[in-house]
């Protein structure tokens, strides 16, 4: 938590080493993951119920008698831990980390949480429902109001489908395996309890346990990969091209997931896939992911400004650097840490990107447009001003994934609530 906080660390990315390096295994590992990312899902709620409960605003508690305020709320109101044991094992928490003095206000308050249901917290702490529908659903499913606001624009406006979206964000996602063409097999890694994924053919969601524990993980021929952005690079892949097929572009490869996924569809095809990304410790990931294909090659390249040249590749994918809202499921802290002001720089950037993408395949070629955010100004508008060019036409992916649902538009959009995937969205346009 305090890392969270202190250095903008991911629960995802960090806990797994926590764990190992305190030796934590099976149910007392599970216990901790859901503590530490439950808690960080959902403290927006549990800020506005504490600050119900205190005289004195937030920002002037300790840092650390609050985050242990959020532990011991999430565990009152959405876990199974007895209240006793809630409130007790808290004060002793604080106690032990910052000192007596402090343990009674969070005994006290701890005590009062205790008294009412998240139902009954809810009700009063958030704006009623029916005057301020949004505001109510931000409160109860602990998402920023701008972020509600955005996620409903994309949605339509359909507010019943908003709250099964932000419910869906507050779910833990399966952990989904990707088992890389050429050098895994989705049955090699269909252990107890996995099951296949539902749209692509080398997805693989687990039930439980530790995915680095699979053989096939460890050694790189498999990966963690959401199923999502499996579809993505499968859209680039398999597209319908006319002429040459030889030579593919990941744009914004780091870390290297999707990059991988092309390898191995590249090296099946006779094709070379070069993957690129501007930061060189990103580009060094991309380097490790890929390592077993001799089709890829990593370069590190600014992509709005690419060395190689105008009109040199056949297919190009640009995953472009996003707001996240798409994955808040895996990555949670991002609702706390995203700013609607940081949009203006992510869309330039993203048009830029979408730009160089154009440039850098050659006539007749395919640029996919993707992104892990379904905000409409990282995604529809992005591409609808690329549809304004004379020398560019959009191109329907639909037709690659008659069975998945529910898409009205000419590109494709994942969504949580109704495809069990990341957020994403996908769009294809030919260079004329």
């Amino acid at each position: 938590m305090a890392a969270v906080r202190e250095r903008d660390a991911f629960v995802n990315l960090l806990l797994p080493s926590l764990l190992a390096e305190r030796g934590l295994s099976g149910r007392d590992a599970a216990l901790a993951t859901e503590l530490a990312a439950g808690t960080v899902r959902l403290w927006g709620l549990y800020d506005a119920i504490v600050a119900d409960l205190v005289e004195r605003p937030l920002d002037e508690l300790d840092p650390r008698l609050l985050d242990i305020l959020r532990l011991g709320c999430h565990q009152l109101l959405s876990m199974r831990t007895p209240s006793h044991a809630a409130v007790s094992t808290s004060v002793d928490l604080v106690k032990t980390r910052i000192g007596r003095r402090p343990a009674g206000l969070a005994n006290a308050v701890l005590r009062r949480v205790s008294s009412r249901d998240v139902d009954a917290w809810v009700d009063a702490v958030a704006p009623a429902r029916s005057a301020d529908p949004l505001g109510h659903l931000a409160v109860r499913h602990s998402h920023p109001r701008w972020i509600v606001d955005a996620l409903h624009d994309a949605l339509g406006g359909d507010i019943d489908e908003t709250e099964r979206l932000l419910a869906a964000d507050n779910d833990p996602p399966a952990v989904t395996l990707v088992a890389r063409p050429g050098l895994a097999t989705q049955e090699e890694l269909l252990v107890e309890g996995a099951t296949r994924g539902d749209w692509s053919p080398y997805a693989v969601r687990l039930a439980g346990g530790n995915p680095a524990e699979l053989p096939a993980v460890r050694e790189g021929r498999a990966g963690v990969q959401d199923e999502g952005s499996q579809v993505v690079a499968m859209t680039l892949a398999d597209a319908p091209l006319d002429g040459p097929d030889a030579r593919w572009l990941d744009l914004c490869a780091g870390p290297g997931g999707k990059a991988a996924l092309l390898a191995g569809l590249a090296e099946q095809r006779d094709a070379i896939v070069v993957a690129g990304d501007r930061q060189p410790h990103r580009a060094s990931l991309v380097a490790r992911t890929v390592e077993r294909f001799a089709a890829a090659r990593v370069v590190v390249a600014d992509g709005t400004q690419p060395a190689w040249g105008e009109s040199v590749f056949d297919r190009v994918l640009v995953d472009a650097p996003c707001t996240g809202l798409g994955a808040l499921r895996r990555r949670p802290e991002a609702r706390w840490r995203r700013r609607p002001t940081d949009l203006d720089g992510l869309t330039r950037l993203q048009g830029a990107l979408l730009d160089a993408a154009v440039r850098s395949v050659r006539p007749g070629g395919l640029v996919a447009y993707a992104t892990c955010s379904p905000h409409l100004a990282e995604t529809r508008e992005i591409v609808e001003a690329q549809r304004h060019r004379s020398d560019v036409d959009l191109v329907d992916p639909r037709a690659l994934w008659p069975a998945i649902p529910d898409q009205d538009a000419p590109w494709l959009q994942l969504w949580p609530h109704r495809h069990g995937t990341d957020a994403m969205f996908v769009a294809v346009l030919r260079r004329r």
